[in-house]
């Protein structure tokens, strides 16, 4: 892998990642969080939404080497295959399928056919079973619309199924997670009254809801919502979304100065004291 991403992905990772028995226990911070099922998530993960083409299976492969457990996937991401690349090659050099935590997500024209989504997943990640798999979005869109992902109309608008819910989605996701193919089964990019009228006809309480969370954008209602069910808060973008200034405030440099640290050991440490959030952190160059 090129040394300067391998430097520039592990420079952002706090070493109670890496080597979390070494952390000493007055500034302990959480490593891994218990689901609503009962298993365990670690607390940061590698995100891989926007990764260059060409990178993303040396980046999975590193990260996975270097110590980090958790993967973060997406159908819609366009990537999976090199993520699956990057899986195998950790899994063949010893690390344990069972040791590793593998998110991702249905896309938005699948929520009529949701086991069809999971298994291209699947065989694009070259996994018999996901830990968890995420609704990316409660919205449907047309699943035989004019683009197999990104539907629209002839007025440039998008192509939504208007005939189907995302509670009808929710209710099929809930019928393939008795199959064994994933573990568990979640949300993302949920808000509080989206949530409410899910939960109302909900057999399975969606175990995580992945949302875009950091110091400019906490949404603490949607948070204080989630803990309140008994559901984990994922951070995605948690050191900014793209192009985010987080690392040139006064307040996160200052903080990080006093203990010696990068503003991205900061941000991931402002994400991990809280009682039940992951956050993912992205790979770009």
């Amino acid at each position: 892998m090129n040394p300067s991403l391998a430097n520039f992905m592990l420079a952002r990772t706090p070493e109670f990642i890496k080597k979390p028995e070494a952390t000493d226990d007055k500034m302990a911070v959480n490593t891994h969080f218990k689901l609503n099922t009962g298993a365990s998530i670690p607390a940061v993960g590698l995100g891989t939404w926007q990764s260059a083409p060409g990178e993303v299976a040396s980046a999975v492969e590193h990260a996975l080497k270097s110590g980090y457990r958790h993967i973060d996937a997406a159908f819609v991401y366009g990537n999976e295959n090199e993520v699956g690349q990057g899986l195998k090659a950790a899994f063949d050099s010893g690390i344990k399928r069972e040791d590793v935590f593998v998110t991702s997500k249905l896309w938005c024209t699948f929520h009529q056919k949701p086991e069809e989504c999971l298994n291209k997943t699947l065989e694009n990640l070259g996994l018999e079973y996901l830990d968890l798999w995420l609704m990316h979005w409660p919205v449907p869109m047309n699943p035989n619309g004019n683009h197999p992902l990104f539907p629209k109309h002839e007025d440039g608008s998008r192509d939504l199924d208007t005939k189907w819910s995302y509670v009808q989605t929710w209710k099929g996701m809930e019928e393939v997670l008795k199959s064994g193919k994933v573990k568990a089964i979640g949300v993302s990019n949920f808000s509080v009254p989206f949530l409410e009228t899910l939960l109302k006809d909900a057999s399975v309480v969606p175990a995580a809801n992945q949302i875009e969370n950091h110091p400019y954008l906490p949404q603490q209602e949607i948070v204080d919502f989630c803990q309140k069910k008994d559901i984990l808060v994922q951070a995605y973008s948690p050191l900014g979304s793209t192009g985010s200034p987080l690392f040139q405030e006064d307040g996160v440099k200052e903080v990080a100065k006093k203990h010696n640290v990068g503003p991205g050991t900061v941000l991931i440490s402002y994400q991990g004291k809280h009682f039940s959030f992951t956050c993912l952190i992205a790979f770009q160059r």
